[in-house]
């Protein structure tokens, strides 16, 4: 049923996020630094830094907004594939894989009606702690090359904003259209990565089914989860890498702005070169094959039918 899809959906985005959540922080910051400007050499690098400088709840920045909204957009993204799935399937056949293909086309045109916003909140509260460090190491250079102490620069003190004062502040100036800044490069990433992620997950999940009419055990829908997550995100990393440098809205010092999709792509090309497109392509996969591992096994078990099925009125 819709309300089970949409338990379920909800329950594996809660732990999946909450397991995952200090690796996208990672990718978000490895992403955004540009040459002559990198705080962080890798993944490693910028977790131990990131726990240095801001402790350890550092590293959750910016979960909240994910905890909050991750619920009704894998709750979409799962409830919408088997949406289109079913009406796409002719007489309950096996669907070829172009309709499979364009039934997570479906799925991930529908969930950036939340990805978007979601995604934006989050970036600027997980890349606030880059941009300060920054800030604090430009400082301290600049004070041992004073010639005097009263040349010494000031210290630089991190102001802290929540997600609900970025949003207001958005809603203020830019009205609903600026909480969905990037909608253009989120599609670009969210609707190939479907096409590529739900037909491949199908397949590789039918390979560990010894009937048809009985589902694949659940470390079967695990790893299936595992591969096509990781596989998609790597795909569309370049898509990924766009639209996080789109959503920012504060820059480090002397990094570039961009107007829009081509601009970005211009630039990055001809400023980081072709291997900057897969900047946190390591650390999305290891993002998205957990969380969507943990989605399939929770979806495909059905916790939400257990948890109605205790309900009184589903009882009798």
């Amino acid at each position: 049923s819709l309300p089970a899809k949409l338990i379920n959906g909800g329950i594996a985005g809660l732990i999946g996020v909450t397991c995952v959540f200090p690796i996208d922080l990672a990718k978000t910051r490895l992403q955004n630094q540009q040459n002559g400007q990198r705080m962080y050499t890798s993944m490693s690098d910028c977790l131990i830094k990131t726990i240095r400088s801001e402790g350890y709840f550092g590293m959750y920045r910016g979960a909240a907004v994910n905890l909050t909204l991750v619920t009704p957009e894998k709750a979409i993204k799962l409830a919408a594939n088997d949406f289109f799935r079913h009406h796409l399937s002719k007489d309950g056949k096996k669907l070829t894989l172009l309709r499979e293909m364009l039934a997570g086309c479906g799925a991930g045109t529908c969930q950036v009606i939340v990805t978007t916003p979601m995604e934006m909140l989050k970036i600027q509260l997980q890349d606030a702690g880059r941009i300060a460090a920054q800030k604090k190491l430009m400082a301290a250079q600049a004070q041992l090359s004073s010639s005097s102490a009263a040349g010494a620069a000031e210290p630089v003190v991190e102001t802290r904003t929540t997600a609900t004062q970025i949003t207001r502040e958005l809603l203020r100036s830019k009205g609903i259209t600026g909480l969905y800044k990037g909608l253009g490069a989120t599609l670009l990433r969210d609707v190939p990565f479907s096409i590529v992620y739900f037909p491949l997950f199908a397949n590789l999940n039918k390979l560990g089914q010894k009937d048809p009419n009985v589902k694949a055990p659940f470390y079967v829908s695990f790893l299936s989860g595992c591969v096509a997550g990781s596989t998609a995100a790597v795909a569309v990393n370049p898509c990924d890498v766009i639209k996080t440098r789109l959503q920012s809205l504060q820059r480090g010092v002397n990094e570039d702005t961009y107007s829009g999709i081509l601009d970005c792509t211009k630039k990055i090309w001809q400023k980081e070169g072709p291997t900057a497109f897969l900047k946190g392509a390591y650390c999305r996969a290891l993002v998205i094959a957990p969380l969507f591992g943990i989605a399939q096994v929770v979806y495909f078990i059905g916790i939400a039918e257990f948890l109605l099925d205790m309900l009184p009125k589903h009882r009798a």
